[in-house]
């Protein structure tokens, strides 16, 4: 489960949240909105349970950012924004 980012609106740092029903393989990725990626905040097997990641946007241009969880086959995104 891919939790809505806080804050959001967020300048320059945002924490991201996910929840794992058990030990499962993750990528958790941050693209700008051409689909380009910025950041990668987690790869690997996580365990299950709830999970934070803090992206800090420092030098990236203000603007709507895609983050992408990719559990297994099944791929979760939301949006966030980045006001300076």
């Amino acid at each position: 489960q891919l939790h809505q980012n806080y804050s959001n609106p967020f300048n320059p740092a945002t924490t991201i949240s996910i929840y794992l029903p058990e030990s499962l393989p993750v990528k958790l990725s941050v693209f700008n909105i051409v689909g380009q990626p910025v950041a990668v905040l987690a790869e690997g097997v996580l365990p299950g349970g709830d999970h934070e990641f803090e992206w800090d946007a420092t030098g990236l241009p203000s603007g709507m950012y895609i983050y992408q969880l990719e559990v297994g086959a099944n791929i979760f995104t939301r949006k966030m924004t980045l006001v300076k």
